[in-house]
């Protein structure tokens, strides 16, 4: 097995482990759309299924807590966790909508990013990036700050009392 094999297999391991940190962390969202909409957490999930991407379930979330009738200290501590979510939504998708190719030489593996990106004059597609020890580096750094939002998310739902 080639060092670049061995990368890539750790990469899968990692993408794993960040894409399940990611949905726990996403699914929280429930609690927060319950709690600002002034509903219970069943109605809760079909709104939050109902929408189909996490950029529409943050938008909704932010929405929501900047109603006037949400206390400041409430839409602030709740925008910020939002805002924290979205930091690590780039490098997300970068794993869970990439397709990946080797080097025939070395092995060597890369993402190539699924999306088009449109430019003023041009687009590009197929952006691609290098899976090495930085990129391992980045997605453990994800996930160890995902686990963490995790717990500041848990423990707004319970400083406002939103439904669990």
């Amino acid at each position: 097995m080639s060092a670049g094999s061995e990368t890539f297999d750790a990469l899968l391991l990692r993408v794993g482990r960040l894409n399940y940190a990611w949905s726990n962390t996403e699914s929280l969202l429930i609690h927060l759309i319950a709690g600002l909409a002034g509903t219970d957490k069943d109605t809760a999930v079909i709104i939050f299924l109902t929408l189909n991407t996490t950029r529409a379930r943050i938008d909704l979330v932010e929405r929501l807590a900047k109603m006037p009738r949400i206390p400041g200290e409430q839409r602030q501590r709740i925008l910020a966790l939002t805002g924290k979510v979205m930091k690590h939504s780039a490098l997300r998708n970068r794993y869970s909508h990439s397709i990946y190719a080797f080097d025939p030489e070395s092995g060597d593996a890369r993402t190539i990013l699924m999306r088009i990106a449109d430019r003023k004059d041009d687009i590009k597609v197929g952006q691609s990036q290098a899976i090495d020890a930085a990129a391992l580096s980045d997605v453990e750094a994800a996930i160890r700050d995902l686990a963490e939002l995790n717990g500041d998310f848990w423990q707004l739902i319970r400083d406002f009392d939103y439904p669990a």
